[in-house]
C-alpha cells in the first residue's frame, strides 16, 4: 500500500518561476520523532489532541503485523502515541487477528465526545468480496487512549460496496460520524466502474447509513472521489471532490444532513486552470463564515492553489504556488488548510522550496498565509543532511492547545534503514509564537450537554464559563476539565481562568436548540 506515485509532483515542479511570497524561518522548527518501520511507516494525520495533553495518530504502513493480500508487504498500519516531549509509542498493531479482521492501513483519527478515538481501514475487515482483491474492504473502528480495539463496521458488506470503504471522519454535533470515502453504487461514465465515492453517516455503534453516492448521470457533474468533509456553523457538510463538477476538475459542494447535494464551484473554469484543479484536503471555515482550501494543480506553473470561498460559491484566489522563482515558495498544497489562534492560517506543500536532496528536488514547506493572501514560507523541508527533518509533508497540520504546530512528513526522519528501502517519516513541531487556549470537544451543543475542555496547566482553575455565563467544573488533570453547557449560555468563546491567566477556546461554542 505504500503510495509512491506522488515523487512525480516534485520532479514536475523543481524548475519554474516569478512573484511575491516572504520567506522567514518559523521561530523554532523540532523533530518531535521519527518512525522506523517497526513502529510505524508513512504517518497518516492530522495529529489528534486527547484528554491527556498528548497526541494519537496512525501510520498506514509499518508496525510488527503482515499480510500480502491486505499489505502488500510493506506493514500493516498501527495506531501511536507521541508525547510533546517526544516519546513515541506503539498502541495498536493492525492485523492482529486472523485475516485481518481488525483491518489494514488505517485512515487518520478523530477524537470522539467520549475521549475515545475513530477511524476507518483501507483493508482488511470482515468482508473480502471482488473489488477489494481478497485483502477486504475496510472497517470503522473505535479505539482507546490505552490501545483497546473494538471494530464497529466492516465495509463493502455489499457486493457493489454501496456502503462505501476507507473514509476520512468527523464527528457531528449529533453524535454521529459522517465520513468521505469510495465506493459507493454509482459509476456514472467516471471511470470508477466500483463506484465514484459516498458520504456517509456511522453511528457510534456502527451502524451505516449512505447520505450521498456520487456520480449517477453523465460525466459526474456532481464531483467523484470525495476527499473529505466538515460540518459548517450551519449544520450542512461541506466538502471536495478531487475529479468530476462542470470541468472535470474537481469541486466544492454543501451537503444537508438530509442528503441534498449542491455544487458551489468547479475548478478549472479557464485555460490553464488559473483558479487550481484537483481540491485536496479539508476544508476550514474561518470566522466570517467563509471556506478556505488548497488545490494540488493548477494556478502557476502547475503550482497549486489556496483559495477563499464563501458560502454563495464566489471564489477568490489567496496565492498561486510556485510563482517563485524555482518554486521558492512551494509547489503542490495537498493537505488543505487549518486557522491558527491568530486568524492566519498554516498550510504544508508536498514540493518546492530551498532544499533539495537525492529524495526530492524541492522537498516541501510549510506556510503561514493571511486571510488577505500574504504568504510567508516558515520552513523549508530536507534542510539538514539525509532529510532527517522530514522531507514531502502531504498531512494537515494540528494547533496543540499549548499554542504550537504539529505536522508529519510521509518520508525523512532520523531513519534511513526503513523497511521500505527509505525513511519511514516524521513527527514535528514549528512555534510562531502564538500563546495557549482551551479546546472544547464537542464543539456545539445543547444546554445541560456534557463538554471536556483541553488544555495546558488548567490544574487550579477557579472559573469556567460559557460567552461569559458561569458553568459549574471539574478538573480532572492539568489537561482536562470537565463541564456541562450551563443554562443561559448563548453561542461564544469557552473561557478557563487559572491562576496564572484566562484561557480562552479557539473556536467558539454553539449552543444548538
Amino acid at each position: 500500500m505504500k503510495n509512491l506515485g506522488l515523487f512525480g509532483i516534485a520532479s514536475i515542479v523543481a524548475v519554474f518561476c516569478v512573484a511575491t511570497a516572504i520567506a522567514s524561518p518559523a521561530k523554532t522548527f523540532s523533530v518531535v520523532a521519527s518512525f522506523d518501520g517497526k513502529n510505524g511507516d508513512v504517518p497518516n494525520g492530522p495529529l489528534v489532541q486527547g484528554a491527556n495533553g498528548n497526541f494519537y495518530g496512525t501510520t498506514q504502513n509499518g508496525g510488527t503485523h503482515n499480510s500480502n493480500q491486505s499489505c502488500t508487504g510493506y506493514g500493516c498500519g498501527t495506531v501511536f502515541e507521541v508525547t510533546p516531549a517526544g516519546k513515541l509509542t506503539t498502541i495498536y498493531n493492525f492485523c492482529s487477528q486472523k485475516n485481518c479482521a481488525d483491518g489494514a492501513v488505517p485512515s487518520a483519527l478523530v477524537l470522539g465526545a467520549n475521549g475515545n478515538f475513530y477511524g476507518t481501514t483501507a483493508s482488511g475487515g470482515a468482508n473480502n468480496v471482488d473489488i477489494c482483491q481478497g485483502g477486504g474492504c475496510g472497517t470503522f473502528f473505535e479505539i482507546t487512549p490505552a490501545g483497546k480495539l473494538t471494530t464497529l463496521h466492516s465495509f463493502c458488506a455489499q457486493q457493489t460496496c454501496a456502503d462505501g470503504s476507507a473514509f476520512t471522519l468527523v464527528q457531528a454535533t449529533n453524535g454521529n460520524f459522517y465520513g468521505a470515502g469510495g465506493g459507493g453504487n454509482q459509476n456514472g461514465d467516471g471511470g470508477c466502474p466500483n463506484g465514484c465515492g459516498t458520504i456517509v453517516e456511522i453511528t457510534p455503534k456502527g451502524k451505516l447509513t449512505t447520505l450521498y453516492s456520487f456520480c449517477p448521470g453523465t460525466f459526474c457533474t456532481d464531483g467523484e472521489f470525495p476527499e473529505s468533509v466538515m460540518q459548517a456553523s450551519n449544520g450542512n457538510f461541506y466538502g471536495v471532490t478531487l475529479y468530476g463538477g462542470a470541468n472535470l476538475a474537481g469541486e466544492v459542494f454543501e451537503l444537508t444532513p438530509a442528503g441534498k447535494l449542491t455544487v458551489l464551484y468547479s475548478f478549472c473554469k479557464a485555460a490553464n486552470c488559473p483558479d487550481g484543479y484537483q481540491p485536496s484536503g479539508m476544508l476550514a471555515q474561518a470566522a466570517n463564515g467563509n471556506f478556505y482550501g488548497t488545490t494540488r494543480y493548477g494556478g502557476v506553473n502547475y503550482g497549486g492553489t489556496a483559495f477563499e470561498l464563501t458560502p454563495m460559491g464566489k471564489l477568490t484566489i489567496l496565492h498561486k504556488f510556485c510563482s517563485q522563482t524555482n518554486c521558492k515558495d512551494g509547489s503542490n498544497p495537498l493537505a488543505g488548510l487549518v486557522e491558527g489562534t491568530d486568524g492566519n492560517f498554516y498550510g504544508t506543500t508536498y514540493a518546492g522550496g530551498t532544499a533539495q536532496s537525492t529524495l526530492c528536488s524541492g522537498c516541501g514547506t510549510a506556510f503561514e498565509i493571511a486571510p488577505g493572501g500574504k504568504l510567508s514560507t516558515l520552513y523549508n523541508f530536507c534542510s539538514r543532511t539525509n532529510c532527517t527533518d522530514g522531507a514531502l509533508p502531504t498531512q494537515a497540520l494540528m494547533q496543540a492547545t499549548n499554542g504550537t504546530f504539529y505536522g508529519l512528513t510521509d518520508f525523512g526522519g532520523a531513519n534511513l534503514g526503513c523497511i521500505n528501502g527509505g525513511s519511514c517519516g516524521e513527527i514535528f513541531s514549528f512555534s510562531v509564537g502564538l500563546g495557549p487556549f482551551v479546546e472544547t470537544n464537542p464543539t456545539s451543543g445543547k444546554v445541560g450537554r456534557a463538554v471536556t475542555i483541553l488544555g495546558n496547566n488548567l490544574t487550579g482553575a477557579t472559573n469556567v464559563s460559557f460567552n461569559g455565563t458561569a458553568a459549574t467544573f471539574t478538573v480532572i488533570s492539568g489537561t482536562e476539565i470537565r463541564t456541562t453547557v450551563p443554562t443561559g449560555a448563548t453561542t461564544g468563546s469557552v473561557e478557563v481562568t487559572t491562576p496564572k491567566k484566562t484561557l480562552k477556546s479557539n473556536v467558539g461554542f454553539r449552543v444548538t436548540k
